[in-house]
């Protein structure tokens, strides 16, 4: 094995980026963000990446290092975060991939299957589908096509909808299935680490997140983003919120509590999707020396 990584999941606000940056400097290690929104640089708030400090203190990759509008994926993410270690690893023994974004986190460990690739009528059918009648006739087919899927994916998500309905509508078969064959094999260790808290300890930490952020300018950021509204990257929580207040269809109090409401409920969605995976060993956050341990062993 070239190397160990060390995986660090867990819900919105459990506080991986703290840990990530405690197991960095004792292993004298980077770090790797596992954050699909974190990506891009026009996001400063919103993603709630590393502050300037944190980011001084310890390298970071994949931090504020694109633009909304470029086309970028899962499967992208694999091949840039294989190539990082590539150079790393020679240099480390150790690396942190650190992030909420369970599908980037299966990308880089498991790799992944060989799902058909596009089925492009299919795919114009789906648009013309969520762009005349909504979202909510996307969740409504995907669950009576794939409801395992329904179950796992982030529901507030159309790309990721539209490309499992087109999977399942392209081949007659439930794209959960397609999605399950063989990992492929890394020449890494992979060490998980989740972070978990009692509910309600998360869910006031979510709440005093998105306090923060307001005050940080998170609807002054939202504001210049609006023309962008319909891209993949803010159909999410903490934008399409204040977009709707701009829009007049909410208040500014109703926005904040819409997106801690839906703050809460995207973490609870996390933590049904890291629960699935056995490998994932599980502590409080300030339990890092026994975290500590469990990697250097």
């Amino acid at each position: 094995m070239r190397g160990t990584l060390i995986v660090v999941c867990g819900p919105t606000a459990s506080g991986k980026t703290k840990l990530a940056i405690q197991l960095a400097k004792h292993f004298s290690a980077e770090i790797i963000s596992a954050d699909s929104r974190q990506i891009y640089r026009e996001l400063k708030i919103g993603s709630a990446p590393p502050s300037d400090l944190e980011l001084k203190e310890v390298k970071h990759h994949f931090i504020a290092s694109r633009n909304l509008d470029e086309d970028y994926n899962a499967g992208a993410y694999e091949k840039d975060v294989l190539q990082v270690l590539d150079k790393l690893f020679p240099q480390n023994k150790y690396a942190i991939l650190v992030g909420g974004s369970g599908l980037y986190i299966d990308a880089v460990c498991n790799g992944f299957d060989k799902v058909p690739s596009s089925f492009p009528e299919i795919r114009k059918q789906l648009q013309d589908l969520y762009e005349t009648e909504g979202i909510d006739q996307l969740k409504k087919k995907l669950k009576e096509l794939d409801s395992d899927y329904y179950n796992k994916i982030d529901l507030n998500n159309p790309q990721r909808l539209m490309r499992a309905l087109e999977v399942c509508m392209g081949t007659g078969k439930p794209y959960s299935i397609l999605r399950e064959g063989k990992k492929n094999p890394r020449d890494f260790r992979i060490i998980k680490i989740g972070l978990e808290l009692p509910r309600e300890v998360l869910y006031k930490r979510i709440d005093e997140r998105v306090d923060e952020m307001m005050k940080a300018g998170l609807a002054e950021e939202a504001k210049k983003l609006i023309s962008l509204k319909y891209l993949n990257a803010l159909q999410t929580v903490g934008c399409k919120e204040l977009f709707d207040f701009f829009e007049n269809k909410t208040t500014l109090d109703e926005a904040v509590d819409l997106i801690k409401r839906n703050s809460r409920r995207y973490a609870k969605r996390q933590l049904t999707w890291f629960r699935k995976d056995k490998e994932i060993q599980w502590f409080l956050p300030d339990d890092v020396e026994k975290i500590i341990n469990v990697c250097a062993a």
